[in-house]
């Protein structure tokens, strides 16, 4: 039983590490099915368009869904239109371009997956890059080449050009490996903005590290237990309106937060060290559920960081 909790606690610590990995393998089958069942590239002058949608559409898709999967953008945007206050609270205008900066690089870790796999198995990019008749493109591949270099390019990737087959070979590897390399661009200049994002969120922190893990593990547990709360007055509440409902009672009271007490608790925090509070909700309580200021705090959001070294 021990050697059970060892391991499930050994995982839940890496549960992060665990979830890019599980994301990068269906990344790869993804890109693999996609390669062998869907795609089919033309061979005509539509290779270009073809290819770049196969390569930049499901990476799109993947930005919208992780956008739509991250409770922080709902935190944002939800009641905006009705108060544009909360996403441009007075004397913080930064505020909504820090929070929705952090939504779009956590939003940002499955499109990139998906390009640079795309990009090292070079398929997609081959068959738009054969279809591209840019004159300066043209003269630049087509070097010491055949005349029919420039005439049959988009024949290529199909293996239907009646070049000889060592040039049609050759831009085939040549094509393949622009691809790669843009493929190792994209994973390296991702790398470095991680480090470096991690590095100035870290500089600029005035949590010590200790209370910065404190802080993550009183968010997840409050997160945790929030949910269970919510199913469990959901159902308090769902029983005693039925029961009344069918058996023509009056009903009882359940104490629920007021209307301003879920707006309140509902907005994105942002740590202040003269205050020790580690979530909205944290704040609300110790303060009574008074309004919550709207002045600029000291730090922001550190909590959110995916993982504490």
């Amino acid at each position: 039983m021990d050697g059970f909790q060892t391991i499930l606690k050994f995982f839940l610590n890496r549960r992060t590490a665990i979830g890019y990995s599980f994301m990068a393998l269906l990344t790869l089958g993804s890109e693999r099915a996609f390669s062998l069942v869907a795609f089919r590239c033309p061979c005509s002058n539509e290779n270009f368009r073809y290819g770049l949608v196969f390569l930049f559409s499901p990476a799109f898709v993947l930005l919208v869904i992780g956008y739509f999967l991250n409770s922080k953008t709902w935190k944002l945007f939800t009641g905006c239109w009705v108060n544009p206050r909360k996403i441009f609270p007075k004397g913080n205008i930064c505020h909504f371009f820090y929070t929705f900066g952090q939504i779009t690089l956590n939003a940002l870790v499955a499109p990139v997956m998906w390009l640079s796999v795309a990009l090292l198995n070079g398929t997609f990019y081959e068959c738009a890059m054969s279809g591209l008749r840019n004159p300066a493109y043209l003269d630049a591949i087509c070097r010491n080449k055949s005349v029919k270099c420039m005439e049959e390019l988009h024949k290529v990737s199909c293996g239907k050009s009646t070049m000889p087959l060592s040039e049609s070979e050759e831009l085939k590897l040549t094509l393949q490996a622009q691809s790669q390399i843009l493929g190792w661009c994209v994973i390296v200049t991702m790398a470095l903005l991680s480090l470096l994002t991690t590095c100035c969120a870290s500089c600029q922190s005035k949590v010590s590290h200790l209370q910065l893990m404190f802080w993550k593990a009183y968010a997840e547990k409050e997160k945790e237990q929030l949910e269970q709360t919510f199913q469990l007055y959901a159902t308090k509440l769902s029983e005693r309106n039925l029961k009344c409902f069918f058996e023509n009672k009056k009903p009882e009271v359940i104490p629920l937060p007021v209307f301003q007490a879920w707006e309140d608790a509902s907005q994105l925090y942002s740590f202040s060290s003269s205050k020790q509070h580690y979530s909205t909700i944290h704040r609300l309580v110790e303060d009574g559920q008074k309004e919550i200021s709207e002045e600029r705090e000291t730090t922001l959001d550190f909590v959110d960081r995916r993982e504490i070294p």
